[in-house]
């Protein structure tokens, strides 16, 4: 949805892929057709968490403070030895409410990871946990449903049972999170609101 934001003339690639995290995406090889695209002036969008947390999974598990913190400062490095910009963005909130209906924090040190990343070497941060979850506390437990892939039973084909999903977004939340995305490029990322419709 990023590129119905901003001017002809500005291309926007997504590069990201379901399920991969910080570790797997790199190792697969995804990381490095990135990095041959990249002109100088360049943003990179940079972010991870939701699959680096599954300690289940060594293919995609690392450390917060070990392995994940490393993944991200090479990321940085690269992405300023080919003369981009790289541009964090904490991960998306989850809709997870407590019995009291107040939203938890399911990522827990990989988003303070992301922020203290983005300070030691001054990269750009997007804040869309915050502003992520913002939105989800002031929606509340029913209507933030809204937002995510809740299908009733027989709704859908593929999903006789229906789903309850509180990670990934329908239309409608993705929508909402672009918009999110989109506010936190005008405040922090300048040259690249300047191509902002």
């Amino acid at each position: 949805m990023l590129p119905m934001y901003f001017k002809d003339g500005v291309r926007i690639e997504n590069h990201a892929v379901n399920g991969r995290s910080s570790k797997s995406f790199p190792d697969e090889g995804r990381w490095e057709p990135v990095l041959n695209q990249l002109k100088p002036g360049d943003c990179v969008i940079i972010e991870f968490g939701h699959n680096d947390e599954k300690k289940k999974d060594p293919r995609r598990y690392p450390e917060p403070f070990g392995g994940f913190k490393q993944n991200l400062e090479l990321f940085i490095r690269e992405s300023r030895e080919h003369k981009a910009a790289p541009v964090l963005a904490t991960p998306v909130a989850r809709r997870k409410f407590d019995d009291n209906g107040g939203l938890v924090d399911t990522h827990g040190d990989y988003v303070k990871v992301v922020r203290e990343v983005a300070q030691e070497p001054r990269a750009l941060l997007l804040e869309m946990n915050t502003r992520s979850a913002e939105l989800l506390a002031s929606m509340g437990p029913e209507l933030s449903k809204k937002l995510f892939d809740w299908i009733g039973p027989g709704e859908f084909e593929r999903y006789p049972k229906g789903l309850s999903d509180d990670t990934h977004f329908n239309a409608r939340g993705a929508s909402r999170m672009c918009d999110l995305a989109v506010g936190e490029i005008e405040s922090n990322v300048p040259k690249l609101a300047v191509w902002r419709k």
